[in-house]
């Protein structure tokens, strides 16, 4: 009789921990990862070492993709329409904070009221809308600011330096960029008192070439203001460059890499680290509107000695010794 009871309460525990089993399986599961939506404005391979960085100092701070964090890819591929379709995706997928720059970080704003959104690569963050003020953001949106005082003069000394007979300056920009016209302003401003500067309007990859004949003997170099556009063109735009024979001035080096002659701004790669923090104290808990933009500290000089020897320059032994990269 025992040995039937024992097998009868041995079938009913049985029975029960068949039932009990998937439930205790159901909460031992892991919870949904935080999700990064990380929104780049063009091609994945021209934002490739700034999302390095960013997802360098992500497994710094404990976050790696995959096994604490998640993260979304898209990639606007240069065309500011598509920012604000990818961006209203990221918010569907009920995202954790959104990362991104440049118009995309209005399409994201504009896609979001609540999600909150970090952005590396915005000039004017105030000026665009994206925060009430540097120190007190608001809102659903903070980050890091690129802009900086005089950084257009600086870039017109240095171009100077290695293009000592500069008198006609273009200036290239994609109008549809919110900061494009102050920075062009900025760069006129500058040169009035020694340069004579022309500016040449591009909205789209087809206005490139046209630029390129509309300028055609009318200047002895170019300064580029950069965007998405641009740096998804930016290969295309150095070869024109070099074929109506202008020495080159870009923000970054990634256009000196593609052939440009040189290059000086905010270490982008340094802001997408320093981004990275910005998500951290999000995902553990910080409000956007609560912490502060920040600006750059940390500023590169970049050179292409190739690009310059194709140019008929020469670059003074000086010059090279202060560059931060030179670019072969």
């Amino acid at each position: 009789m025992i040995a039937k009871m024992n097998r009868r309460q041995f079938i009913t525990l049985l029975g029960g921990a068949a039932v009990a089993w998937p439930l205790a399986a159901r909460a031992q599961q892991p919870a949904k990862l935080p999700t990064i939506g990380y929104l780049g404005t063009a091609a994945a391979s021209a934002w490739a070492p700034w999302t390095a960085a960013f997802v360098q100092r992500l497994h710094e701070l404990g976050w790696t993709d995959g096994r604490t964090v998640a993260i979304q890819y898209r990639w606007a591929e240069g065309r500011a329409e598509r920012s604000a379709e990818l961006a209203a995706e990221l918010v569907r997928l009920k995202v954790d904070v959104i990362v991104t720059g440049g118009n995309a970080a209005l399409a994201a704003k504009q896609a979001s009221s609540a999600v909150p959104i970090v952005f590396a690569l915005v000039d004017d963050p105030v000026g665009m809308g994206l925060v009430a003020s540097l120190a007190r953001p608001g809102g659903n949106v903070t980050g890091l600011s690129f802009q900086a005082a005089d950084l257009a003069g600086k870039r017109l000394a240095l171009l100077r330096e290695v293009v000592p007979g500069l008198r006609r300056l273009a200036i290239m920009a994609n109008v549809e960029y919110p900061n494009a016209a102050s920075e062009m302003r900025e760069v006129q401003i500058a040169a009035r008192t020694l340069i004579d500067a022309a500016t040449f309007e591009i909205r789209r990859a087809e206005d490139i070439a046209p630029a390129f004949e509309a300028l055609k003997d009318r200047a002895d170099a170019l300064y580029v203001v950069g965007d998405a556009l641009v740096i998804t063109h930016r290969v295309r735009i150095n070869t024109l460059a070099l074929i109506a024979r202008l020495p080159t001035i870009y923000v970054v080096r990634e256009y000196v890499e593609a052939g440009g002659l040189m290059s000086y701004g905010p270490n982008f790669p340094d802001l997408f680290r320093r981004a990275a923090d910005y998500v951290d104290k999000i995902l553990r808990g910080a409000k956007p509107g609560e912490i502060p933009v920040e600006q750059p500290t940390k500023f590169d000089l970049a050179i292409n000695p190739t690009t310059a020897k194709a140019l008929g320059l020469t670059v003074p032994e000086s010059f090279l010794l202060r560059a931060d990269e030179v670019i072969e």
